[in-house]
């Protein structure tokens, strides 16, 4: 099994569909804690329109998504601290459900998790795919 991974940090909205389809992504998982961007094509309700268009799934986990302590360190570089912060996050209720139901999606499809950065060490999906991998045997490709 195969688990993708995907920032739009730089990139358009084009480029990261284009990448999501050369990989045979069937569902894109947004784990951004808030799904707004003021990058175009990046929010919530356009991206999922302009995937539908495509052929791609859209599935958003808020509960996966970095709380704003956590995005704070990131955006200072200080990526132990915010692996720290969302390790402790992953442990809350809501995020062990939306957790089971990206597991559930990865190990039935092929997946492409969605976060801004362009750095997959510096950004929380780095730790939710790393997660997949030990649990479930998945190869992560980072697009």
């Amino acid at each position: 099994m195969k688990l993708f991974t995907i920032g739009y940090e730089g990139a358009t909205q084009a480029d990261v569909i284009a990448r999501l389809k050369v990989a045979g992504v069937e569902t894109l998982v947004d784990v951004r804690a808030v799904a707004a961007s003021r990058r175009a094509g990046f929010s919530k309700t356009i991206l999922s329109e302009s995937l539908r268009a495509e052929a791609i799934d859209y599935v958003h986990l808020r509960n996966l998504g970095t709380p704003k302590s956590g995005r704070d360190a990131a955006r200072k570089g200080d990526v132990g601290t915010m692996r720290a912060i969302f390790a402790d996050h992953l442990s809350e209720p809501q995020a062990q459900v939306e957790y089971a139901r990206l597991r559930a999606l990865a190990v039935e499809k092929r997946v492409a998790l969605l976060c801004f950065e362009a750095d997959h060490a510096g950004c929380h999906r780095a730790v939710l795919a790393e997660r997949l991998a030990d649990e479930d045997g998945m190869t992560v490709e980072i697009l």
